[in-house]
């Protein structure tokens, strides 16, 4: 029986390279998916397990652990004995051409544990199986000498068979056998296999579904501007660490320049170099814009006409090209996340909860301390400071250009989450901390979960040990795990922007197979979450001649979170569906107070305000104009007594 299983085999694996093309070379041959989920629990089993947290579920390349061991999302399989009759098997359901087995040890902050070689069976019955032989002798794989570098061998000849067994030979003599897996192969051509047909997610968008390499993501974007030369700009914010331009693209009607009443939407990604979907996700959102526009599709024209987008996709291109240099399978958990300088860019911006918390216990707030746009430390901008230089960069982009929403789109977990970052208590690991405007932030953060294929999917399994899909797919970010300096809590203070992160898959670097799946899952969220720029109120705050002041104060009772006019005088206040007082000061002026009302209807209400010149602004004109200095108050007294005595 198991020499006609072998013949099967060996016959179907010559049917395969007939007719799949570029069979020849092993690598063609994408991840089955257990990293991405698309391998279900139900298709995973073992000869034992040490606990259900350590089940056969659980070995998925890159899966993560829990901060505490022995609990339900523990970080690979461990087998419930330590001998050479283990196994981890994957049913794929179909027939598959098997080219390669990547693994890992166990994910874990306490124990150490690795398999260092296995051997590999195959089977299409799963009760017959054969292993893959090196000649007449049976083929030992060596595998892991640590447990979070990825190790790829590849099979001397591809195989096809629909079961795949991996048959742990050694381990790491200190730990046990654990392990983490992922399976190379290509799918075998079977028109008539319902299963595979019915989790197919397909896509007409005609993009460059592909990695782009620095030089390759520098080109894409060229290529946009030239098909969309009227409607889009490529300008640079820096450099990085390594001297790579640090590139966006803006798209509007009117590229170039701040229009009066048009508010500035960002989308920016790869903070995280090894983070490279968010990356590939807005390379393929430019792509799209441009190709809707120029077709009439009427929702990207009004969203263009309506709004000034840009789009930055790689903040850490130094940290990109060192996961690229290993690939999608090999770059680990955490190759390339840093920055060149080893920083971790999205937590690299100054702590800026901390000043506003003390000036609140101090209460200083409002009187001494504003609410909002909270200064930067000197000590931050001193050349000395341990901060990044593509952190530098984005914060003078963030200062120079009044943006009102901004999404920044980061790996390894499918869930959105809002400021704030960091706990209010030094001792929390976890706390939920809102904002003053956390109902807002809820509403922006379920926006984009609720209109993505997955996030809110009730019936989908977590991604390594939190189930987001029972908040909806968003989190207040303390809640999850407590982080100063990030950049969405540093945008809320120091700026008018509303900042989130958009976790958007399991995966950090997918395969490029991948792609057009993911683009599916997130195309409708990336144009509803741009489009909620425009809720809320918005006007232009002028003087009685009607010129624009800059820097005015727009302050909505009920929330202790004021924003400011631009320079022109205009501003945008994301807002929920309702009524709200708004009042207005400025320095030199009179204060102004009306009511605004918000529909729920995309579009932000217009609240213009007119302000005059306030009686001692005026009196302190006269006086400069005629070269006289207001007398204080303290001189007048002191004179008068001079004159009693």
């Amino acid at each position: 029986m198991a020499g006609l299983v072998l013949l099967l085999c060996t016959v179907l694996q010559n049917e395969a390279a007939a007719q799949i093309p570029g069979s020849s070379l092993l690598t063609d041959c994408p991840p089955l998916g257990l990293e991405t989920l698309k391998i279900d629990d139900f298709q995973l089993h073992a000869s034992s397990m040490r606990h259900y947290g350590l089940g056969p579920h659980r070995g998925r390349l890159n899966i993560q652990g829990g901060l505490y061991e022995d609990d339900l999302y523990d970080g690979g399989w461990c087998a419930g004995r330590n001998d050479p009759l283990q196994w981890f098997e994957v049913d794929a359901r179909r027939l598959m051409k098997f080219t390669g087995v990547v693994t890992q040890g166990r994910s874990s902050l306490w124990s150490s544990d690795w398999v260092s070689s296995y051997k590999v069976l195959l089977s299409n019955d799963s009760h017959s199986w054969v292993t893959l032989k090196n000649g007449s002798r049976d083929l030992i794989f060596s595998a892991n000498r640590e447990k979070e570098i990825p190790v790829l061998n590849l099979f001397p000849k591809p195989v096809v068979a629909r079961y795949i067994r991996i048959n742990p030979r050694s381990w790491y003599s200190s730990g046990s056998i654990c392990m983490r897996v992922e399976i190379m192969g290509c799918p075998m051509p079977d028109p008539n296999n319902y299963y595979r047909r019915r989790n197919e997610v397909t896509t007409t968008d005609n993009l460059d579904f592909r990695h782009h390499s620095y030089k390759e993501m520098r080109q894409l974007m060229k290529v946009v501007n030239e098909m969309c030369p009227n409607i889009t700009r490529i300008y640079n914010i820096g450099k990085s660490y390594n001297g790579q331009k640090l590139y966006a693209i803006e798209i509007s009607d009117n590229p170039g320049e701040h229009e009066l009443g048009e508010p500035e939407f960002r989308y920016t990604a790869g903070s995280h170099g090894n983070e490279v979907l968010g990356r590939e996700l807005l390379l393929l959102l430019m792509q799209f814009m441009c190709q809707e526009y120029l077709s009439g599709n009427t929702r990207i024209r009004r969203l263009v006409h309506e709004t000034r987008i840009h789009l930055l996709p790689s903040i850490n291109p130094d940290g990109y090209e060192k996961a690229s240099e290993a690939g999608s399978e090999l770059s680990g958990w955490s190759l390339g996340r840093w920055s060149q300088d080893g920083l971790d860019i999205h937590h690299n911006f100054p702590d800026l909860n901390s000043v506003l918390w003390e000036a609140e216990a101090q209460k200083w707030v409002p009187r001494k301390f504003h609410n909002h746009h909270v200064p930067i430390p000197d000590w931050y901008r001193s050349t000395n400071a341990t901060v990044a230089v593509e952190t530098r960069a984005l914060v003078s982009w963030m200062e120079k250009i009044p943006f009102v929403l901004g999404g920044n789109l980061q790996g390894g977990e499918l869930v959105v989450t809002f400021p704030f970052d960091r706990t209010r208590s030094v001792t929390a690991l976890r706390e939920a901390t809102p904002t003053a405007d956390d109902h807002v932030f809820r509403w922006l953060a379920f926006s984009y979960a609720s209109t993505h294929r997955l996030m809110t999917h009730a019936s989908r399994r977590v991604c390594h040990t939190d189930d987001f899909a029972k908040e909806d797919g968003t989190i207040n970010g303390a809640s999850w795990h407590t982080a100063a300096g990030s950049m969405n809590d540093f945008s809320y203070l120091h700026t008018n922007c509303f900042e989130l992160s958009m976790y958007v898959g399991c995966d950090k670097f997918p395969h490029e197979t991948e792609l057009p799946e993911e683009w599916e899952n997130n195309r409708e969220s990336l144009l509803v979450f741009m489009e909620q720029v425009h809720r809320g109120i918005k006007g232009v705050v002028r003087d009685v001649q009607g010129k624009g002041i800059a820097n005015a104060i727009i302050a909505v009772d009920g929330i202790n979170h004021d924003i400011r006019t631009a320079s022109d005088g205009d501003y945008w206040r994301l807002l929920n569906p309702g009524e709200y007082r708004v009042t207005v000061r400025a320095e030199g002026f009179s204060v102004s107070s009306k009511v605004c009302a918000v529909g729920y209807d995309i579009g932000a209400s217009s609240c213009d305000f007119v302000l005059g010149r306030s009686n001692l602004s005026r009196i302190r004109e006269i006086m400069q104009k005629f070269n006289k200095q207001p007398i204080s108050m303290r001189q007048r007294l002191r004179q008068r007594r001079l004159l009693d005595t």
